[in-house]
């Protein structure tokens, strides 16, 4: 709680009177609704839902990662790659004549988004251009949760990572596979949010690794936080409470897949207007960037059938924490944790300037979670960023799930691409 206490002065500094009640009505709310569905399981709430009828997907919703890839023209395959901490995590494969590209995911979710649009998903019309795709399922998600030893539903050890492991981990031992199975010496590499986080958490510790990528597309990334909404500061600021309740209820998975939650959002998401009201207008647009044009009413049967996918606390914790020390550091274990870890009383910094892969960064005009300021930040401590770009009418999300990414991000992409490939 030491910590907290530190992060809570912080908070004060920046809220105002109103803002602060209004976070500690969110901070009650939260806290009700995160013990009730811990409390409940899944025949539970399935229960209290009996009235409305169980959720409707669209056929694509229906339909898993291969089959989709199946309906779109194309062939999938499916491997499973071994970290050096013993995880097993997936990846797909989308097999093509020209360059391998390797796609890596945002926080809650997999490789679903990057099919699910079909034609206009980004993974797809990759694979139309002949790119040779692979994309990674992170550890915890609904497609890799496995270990050699740890039991996810039993050993909470296997929920102790955040982006920090995926980049280390599971990143490097995904590049290094495609790299044998391919027999490149390089490959492109395209990350979503998380996805860029991990690529820097991984190419600043282990710099043997920037000599394995020819180009990183950043998508929306998130490494900086500064000057960020107050919506967004009033639930950063009241995360250290939040998590550290959920750590005291024993919540170390989110999203579980076939969990309590997450058949309530599927049930509450796919209702059709009320749906779109509360799920997107309400809970996605005030965070993540307002574009109803991007994000129509129908693709929510498709979305939910794939969507949440499963993350550790840790995770959001580890975000929590670049938001309110503004910095782009590892994780926070507190003093004495800190001193155990790294042999000094706060965690390093990730060393930016350590990155020699040749990088884009792409931000959305429409985004409010990876504002431009912050990618233009991001920027001017890399040294090696050959394009940088700021795409119109896309919000967060929008860079995987817009039904518009194909006019206004796609062909920046694929240009990119082409003079690398």
């Amino acid at each position: 709680m030491t910590r907290y206490k530190t992060y809570r002065i912080k908070r004060q500094a920046v809220l105002s009177e109103e803002e602060g009640s209004m976070m500690n009505s969110a901070i009650i709310l939260l806290s009700t609704i995160i013990q009730l569905i811990h409390c409940a399981s899944y025949p539970d709430v399935k229960s209290l839902l009996s009235n409305i009828s169980e959720f409707t997907l669209s056929e694509d919703g229906k339909l898993n990662f291969t089959q989709l890839v199946t309906k779109y023209g194309h062939t999938a395959e499916q491997y499973e790659v071994v970290t050096e901490d013993g995880y097993l995590v997936k990846l797909f494969h989308i097999p093509g004549i020209r360059s391998s590209v390797l796609l890596t995911h945002g926080l809650g979710t997999d490789a679903d988004p990057y099919v699910i649009r079909g034609n206009g998903s980004l993974g797809i019309a990759l694979a139309d251009e002949g790119y040779d795709v692979w994309l990674l399922n992170n550890r915890g998600t609904k497609f890799s949760r496995r270990h050699t030893e740890l039991d996810p539903d039993k050993d909470k050890k296997f929920w102790d990572y955040s982006l920090h492991e995926m980049g280390y981990y599971d990143l490097a031992a995904t590049i290094d596979f495609v790299l044998y199975q391919t027999g490149e010496e390089k490959i492109l590499a395209i990350g979503h949010s998380q996805g860029a986080s991990q690529f820097f958490a991984l190419t600043s510790l282990r710099p043997e690794y920037n000599e394995k990528v020819k180009l990183f597309l950043a998508l929306a990334p998130g490494a900086f936080f500064f000057n960020m909404p107050p919506l967004f500061q009033i639930v950063a600021s009241a995360g250290p409470l939040l998590l550290e309740l959920g750590k005291t209820l024993g919540i170390e998975e989110l999203c579980k897949d076939r969990g309590a939650l997450l058949f309530l959002i599927k049930t509450i998401c796919t209702k059709g207007i009320i749906s779109y009201e509360v799920c997107v207008r309400a809970a996605i647009f005030p965070f993540l960037g307002y574009n109803p044009a991007g994000f129509e009413l129908s693709f929510l049967r498709t979305l939910f059938g794939h969507a949440p996918s499963g993350f550790s606390r840790k995770c959001l914790e580890h975000y929590d924490q670049l938001y309110l020390r503004k910095k782009f550091a590892q994780f926070d274990y507190g003093f004495r944790g800190n001193l155990g870890k790294y042999g000094s009383r706060n965690p390093p910094d990730y060393a930016l300037s350590k990155i020699t892969a040749d990088v884009a960064i792409m931000s959305g005009k429409l985004d409010t979670l990876s504002l431009i300021e912050n990618g233009k930040i991001l920027k001017s401590k890399l040294p090696n960023v050959v394009h940088f770009e700021e795409i119109e009418k896309t919000t967060h999300i929008d860079f995987v799930l817009s039904r518009e990414a194909s006019k206004y991000l796609f062909p920046s992409i694929f240009r990119l691409l082409q003079k690398y490939d």
